[in-house]
């Protein structure tokens, strides 16, 4: 057989060759051609499953319950009579009704009312009901129950998608987006409003991407959407799924990219409003036992090997693509499904032993394979990342070449080096040959998105970056009317710097979370018993920026300068990348990306005039973004009009050098001109 491509470009993984064939999908793919009718329509299995209205206005009910022994279609279509919609359940498992439509031909479910499956089961006397698994709306009435209740949704006029999804863009600039909490006022916003108040702000900073975080249905607000009971269905709480396919076309209007945030590692273990318990067996969707529940989590794990939960799991991502028009998912949880240990109580050196063996979980990394195979067979513009931070081999390489299938992992050291920089030592003691192994420690041809800081940052318990750099001063000092005083100079400097450097050198793609922009203040956190459910910390002040007294404004402009460095100069997706210099007396890294010269000084104190920088190009040098410009709040030390002259000199190993006045904290980019 001939040698996987993954073991050609990294031959420290031949050792590993047998385990790597272990994970081709020839049987997987072999029994879904035969058996299913091939990939598209086993990836279809929503059309078949839940519920479907025909054209003549029946309605089909079709849910998999193999424990049960008798089901039952109630709702208030039929004032819940228990026993007036009988289903017949077939040899897999699979209960089904046909609903006549009404004798003056309309369909007999009314549009957004209640319904459930009501199941007799082998355990009990007693029935148990259940959201039906496929349900496409549920909400909650907190006034009657905090258990949310599933939705018949068959709206007369669906929405109809007004534009073409956007080409899959060649570098990824990430708007980390939470719909509920992107709002200055103290409640829960819309889809509606999202699309209305936030698309504009993220279209004109020059992102070119939004990752919408807690879209599938979780009845607890503070999970951040990392507890779903209801997988095929967009969260109420913001709006309808009409709003959500709205907003989603908004944003392709705007030549954006939307992604999903998609929970498969794990699943709620709610009963009455999940998936858990949906037969009365505990081992319907999951592992029996112990097996199937993630204690730290304190939820429930997928049998990744069956298969009626492979059609559930790859259903639920066509439909998101299909129906919803998003143009990829952002997995969260790989760490998790990778590994049998789930990556608790397991440190990873980057060894490749931990990486292979009995403690990979071969079922879900099929799973991941598939799921990455088949979308991007069926829907090829799309991108996928991974939130891993084991450092698996091969996760972002092709199932063809012998990977997992991703297009992108998240680079999750990054955000730990910074806060940890941030937190434990004095900016006199920060090392410049770590800072740029941790931006630069990636494996080749697997791509990585960088970033600063994200979401996980922000919780309670931790702080934003700004927070951490500027504290309770910005509470005081965030005004233009106050005194710059050192610790706001020193944080919206540093601030500015630690986001070019990690856009600079991070990855291939870049990733910010809502407000963190503009230096968001303070902390993330929902309303919640010991909070007395309050929504101070749970929205984003984006009238910050809009007050022009105050300073955000200037980090939020320095925010979009560096986004259109990438989109004019194609910064992310330039392979060349070149450390020249990492200084650590003078506190100065210069590296080349792309067509541009970057050079960073983080001196807290030390300014250099004629510093001599090594260049790969001859000729004359021209500065495209300075973080000490006026605009950004800096002190304008240097004239972004200043010309520098290449010497045809070897220096740091590069063929030339220019002379530069680098002040402290500041960060120059200059480009050659051709």
């Amino acid at each position: 057989m001939n040698k996987l491509r993954v073991v050609e470009d990294d031959p420290y993984l031949a050792p590993y060759s047998e385990a790597l064939l272990q994970r081709l999908l020839g049987d997987w793919m072999a029994k879904i051609e035969g058996s299913e009718g091939g990939i598209d329509a086993f990836t279809r299995g929503y059309e078949r499953l839940g519920f479907r209205v025909r054209d003549d206005n029946t309605v089909s009910y079709r849910e998999w319950a193999p424990n049960a022994t008798a089901a039952f279609l109630v709702g208030d279509f039929n004032s819940w009579d228990r026993n007036s919609h009988p289903m017949a359940k077939n040899e897999f498992g699979v209960f089904e009704i046909i609903v006549p439509a009404t004798t003056a031909g309309k369909c007999p479910i009314p549009h957004n009312s209640k319904v459930k499956i009501s199941m007799i089961t082998p355990q009990s006397a007693e029935r148990i009901e259940r959201i039906p698994a496929y349900i496409r709306y549920a909400t909650q009435d907190l006034s009657v129950s905090p258990m949310y209740e599933g939705v018949f949704w068959n709206p007369e006029q669906p929405y109809v998608f007004q534009h073409a999804q956007p080409t899959r863009p060649k570098t990824l600039r990430i708007y980390e987006s939470h719909v509920g909490i992107s709002s200055p006022e103290g409640r829960v916003a819309s889809y509606t409003y999202f699309k209305e108040n936030v698309l504009p702000r993220i279209a004109y900073l020059g992102y070119n991407t939004i990752q919408l975080m807690a879209v599938m249905e979780h009845p607890y607000y503070a999970s951040f959407g990392y507890q779903v009971t209801n997988f095929f269905a967009p969260t109420s709480r913001c709006g309808t799924p009409e709003e959500l396919k709205a907003l989603i076309d908004q944003a392709h209007c705007m030549g954006v990219t939307v992604l999903l945030d998609v929970v498969h590692s794990h699943c709620s273990k709610n009963v009455l409003d999940g998936l858990n318990e949906f037969d009365g067996t505990d081992h319907c969707y999951f592992h029996e036992g112990p097996r199937g529940k993630h204690e730290l989590w304190d939820s429930r794990l997928f049998n990744y090997g069956h298969h009626e939960v492979m059609r559930f799991l790859l259903s639920n991502l066509r439909y998101w693509l299909r129906e919803f028009k998003f143009d990829g998912f952002r997995f969260d949880g790989v760490t998790s499904m990778l590994y049998t240990h789930h990556g608790m109580g397991t440190g990873f050196s980057g060894g490749y032993q931990e990486y292979f063996g009995p403690q990979v979980d071969l079922d879900s990394v099929t799973y991941l394979m598939l799921a990455n195979d088949i979308m991007h067979k069926l829907h090829p513009h799309i991108v996928t990342i991974a939130e891993d931070v084991s450092g698996m081999p091969t996760l972002c390489r092709s199932v063809e070449d012998g990977g997992i299938g991703f297009d992108y992992r998240l680079a999750m050291s990054i955000p730990d080096m910074w806060i940890k920089l941030l937190k434990e030592k004095r900016d006199d003691e920060w090392e410049m040959g770590h800072l740029v192994h941790t931006l630069t420690n990636r494996r080749w041809k697997e791509p990585a998105v960088g970033y600063a800081e994200s979401h996980d940052q922000a919780l309670v318990g931790d702080k934003t970056i700004a927070f951490w750099l500027m504290d309770k001063e910005m509470y005081d000092y965030m005004s233009d009317l106050s005194p710059l005083t050192p610790i706001i100079d020193r944080g919206l400097a540093l601030h500015k710097m630690i986001r070019l450097i990690t856009f600079g050198l991070g990855g291939e793609g870049y990733l910010n979370f809502l407000g963190n922009e503009f230096g968001h203040p303070e902390w993330l956190d929902f309303p919640r018993a010991g909070n007395g459910s309050s929504f101070h910390y749970a929205r984003r002040q984006y009238n910050l920026i809009d007050d022009q007294l105050l300073r955000y404004k200037y980090l939020n402009e320095f925010d979009r300068a560096m986004q259109h460095l990438d989109s004019e100069y194609g910064i992310l997706d330039a392979a060349d990348q070149f450390v020249s210099l990492k200084h650590e007396g003078d506190k100065v890294i210069v590296f080349e990306r792309g067509n541009l010269l970057w050079i960073f000084n983080f001196h807290p104190t030390n300014s250099y005039t004629d510093y001599r920088v090594g260049t790969k190009w001859a000729g004359l040098h021209r500065i495209v973004l300075n973080s000490d410009d006026k605009q950004f709040c800096g002190h304008a030390r240097v004239d972004n009009n200043s010309k520098h002259f290449s010497t045809n000199m070897g220096w740091n190993g590069r063929d030339n050098f220019i002379q530069v006045y680098i002040p402290s904290r500041t960060a120059l980019v200059l480009r050659a001109d051709k």
